[in-house]
């Protein structure tokens, strides 16, 4: 069945970054804003801009990220002429390899793409916080005659060097990309969001899986092969909330800009639904002597204690005397008596034992320093850990490297 335009979220990645947050799933799959995962944002994205066939790449530890999407049907992607397909690494009669790059990873997939015999395919990442409409970037991919329409945004200058930079002329047709240059010539940073034509995509692709010396990587390879070969190539401006939440300060960052008054991430807006699967939990009890400002808290929490500006997932219990602030509680995280948190991530299902104080608030001027427990981490009543650091599942500290 022909269709004008598919998804492909590239959703596969380690997270290493996210150090024992993600030791057992994706990162795609890490719980973000209380009831949401991080996958919810590009799926959400894609119904909402009239896109209804996604192909979403996994490979490291996708069994709860299968699990998670199921058959789609909280995106509205359960339809029979497309909806949601999960695309693993898999074995052909000729072999077969683990996803080796992210063009590679599209590559393999060619297959499944060509069934649909689409004009155009947007190319996504599962690890980002945002809300776009793409169908204003097709639109900007048409309007140009490009070939590829690369997502941008102006970032600060001393960030630049994080980020594939790309330079435009005076209609925004990009002359030059580099991938993370040490020396950037723009603040005009890629968000890793591509329109491509499909038939010059997959001329591309083919030949870069034919090249012994390639990447297989967009960024390095796909786009500045285009870019030599004089390709007309667009940038598409976006001007909205987007954070790329592979690190842990990144991830706490986004949670607390959902608490921000005049948040640009406002996810209460019904024009602009984030879906997400829903949780079989009882409502929220707040026990009488409580106290919660500036926080968002979910289905199945208990909260006896106090909560200050902090993100609490579903099941989350807070024993009275309990005191969290500036903190992300995942899943099932159980605080209590006279325990403290502060700016602190806590992994699911930790337990945190009676007067235990986990991180600390940063002193004036100084820098945050997170606290990070690794799910189902249990510590024994009274202890402290300090701000910085990092536990294991066991309790044990880990170095962030």
């Amino acid at each position: 069945m022909k269709k004008e335009c598919i998804a492909m979220l590239l959703a596969g990645g380690q997270g290493s970054r996210l150090y024992v947050l993600t030791g057992e799933m994706a990162k795609p799959a890490v719980p973000f804003g209380g009831k949401y995962r991080i996958i919810d944002f590009p799926l959400s994205n894609c119904i909402n801009s009239g896109i209804d066939t996604v192909g979403v790449l996994t490979q490291y530890r996708p069994m709860e990220l299968n699990s998670y999407i199921g058959s789609g049907q909280p995106w509205d992607l359960d339809g029979i002429d497309g909806g949601v397909q999960i695309l693993p690494p898999y074995m052909g009669s000729s072999g077969g390899t683990w996803y080796k790059g992210t063009a590679n990873a599209i590559y393999q997939n060619i297959g499944y793409m060509d069934q649909y015999d689409p004009e155009y395919v947007v190319i996504l990442s599962g690890d980002h916080i945002y809300k776009m409409d793409y169908s204003d970037m097709i639109r900007r991919h048409k309007k140009a005659g490009a070939v590829c329409t690369i997502s941008v945004m102006e970032v600060p200058w001393d960030e630049a060097s994080r980020f594939g930079i790309m330079a435009v002329d005076g209609n925004d047709m990009i002359t030059e990309f580099a991938e993370k240059p040490k020396e950037p010539k723009s603040n005009l940073a890629s968000m890793g969001i591509y329109v491509f034509s499909w038939q010059a995509l997959r001329k591309y692709l083919t030949e870069d899986e034919a090249d012994p010396n390639s990447e297989n990587d967009f960024g390095k390879n796909i786009i500045p092969n285009m870019l030599k070969d004089g390709q007309p190539m667009a940038a598409y401006r976006f001007a909205g909330y987007w954070k790329d939440v592979g690190t842990l300060d990144s991830l706490w960052d986004a949670n607390m800009d959902m608490l921000g008054a005049g948040s640009d991430l406002d996810l209460r807006d019904e024009e602009w639904p984030i879906y997400a699967r829903s949780v079989d939990a009882p409502p929220i009890f707040l026990g009488r002597d409580c106290k919660v400002n500036n926080s968002a808290i979910n289905r199945g929490c208990e909260i006896h204690g106090n909560v200050e500006s902090s993100v609490l997932s579903p099941n989350v219990k807070v024993a009275n005397g309990a005191s969290i602030s500036h903190s992300v509680l995942l899943p099932g995280v159980v605080v209590e008596a006279g325990a403290v948190i502060e700016y602190a991530i806590l992994g699911e299902n930790c337990h945190i034992g009676k007067d235990c104080h986990v991180g600390g608030a940063p002193a004036d001027g100084k820098k945050k320093e997170l606290a990070v427990l690794a799910p189902d981490c249990k510590l024994e009543d009274g202890r402290t850990v300090a701000p910085g650091v990092m536990l294991d599942y066991k309790g044990q500290e880990v170095a962030k490297k």
